[in-house]
């Protein structure tokens, strides 16, 4: 018998919005912001334009909302970390998990046209709305995690600002590589700078 319900419901709504997001992302990545209409990612996906403004308010909206999502996906894994374990190991034990494929070069035309998608003035705002939204929200786990007050110290908000520090310079890395590089070993070595006190090189 098929499963019906708010549960189904609900799964439904999620799918389609990750479908809708990720036919954003590769419509762009493939011809550019300018060159997608909402009419394009809809008719990938099979729905009407209608339906994608149920969901998004815009294709940077559609786009940003995938690495929003993998935030959250991140804050889930780190909620579930050993209570005992350093943060800092949770963090980067959390950020690895929803990373990819440890040693998977990426295709240089895929990388090529993240680097013009991500090149666009209104999707970097678009960005950055959603970085802010995801620092708060590792702030307050953060806090939750190590007992101090989200509001008053500095500490969580510290932290959280670094994982997006290092998340951002490494994928930045990661798109401008020539030749294409994985993005996971990049992420690890950002990672782990920040946990050993972003100690200076040896000169």
């Amino acid at each position: 018998m098929e499963e019906s319900g708010p549960g189904l419901r609900e799964r439904k709504k999620a799918a389609t919005r990750e479908a809708l997001s990720w036919a954003a992302v590769r419509l762009t990545v493939q011809r550019g912001l300018d060159n997608v209409l909402v009419e394009d990612i809809a008719n990938e996906v099979g729905v009407s334009s209608r339906t994608f403004n149920n969901y998004f308010a815009s294709k940077a909206d559609a786009i940003t909302w995938r690495h929003l999502n993998r935030m959250r996906q991140i804050l889930a894994t780190l909620r579930e970390r050993p209570a005992d374990e350093p943060v800092w190991q949770s963090a980067t034990e959390a950020v690895l998990a929803h990373s990819g494929e440890e040693d998977v070069s990426p295709d240089p035309q895929w990388t090529a046209g993240v680097k013009v998608m991500m090149s666009d003035p209104g999707l970097q705002g678009a960005v950055l709305r959603a970085v802010a939204v995801a620092s708060r929200e590792f702030a307050e786990v953060i806090a939750e995690r190590t007992g101090t007050d989200v509001r008053r110290d500095l500490y969580p908000a510290l932290v959280a600002a670094a994982i997006g520090a290092a998340s951002q310079v490494a994928q930045d890395r990661w798109v401008h590589a020539d030749p294409p590089v994985p993005l996971v070993p990049l992420l690890r070595e950002a990672m782990a700078q920040f946990g050993a006190g972003l100690q200076q090189p040896p000169g």
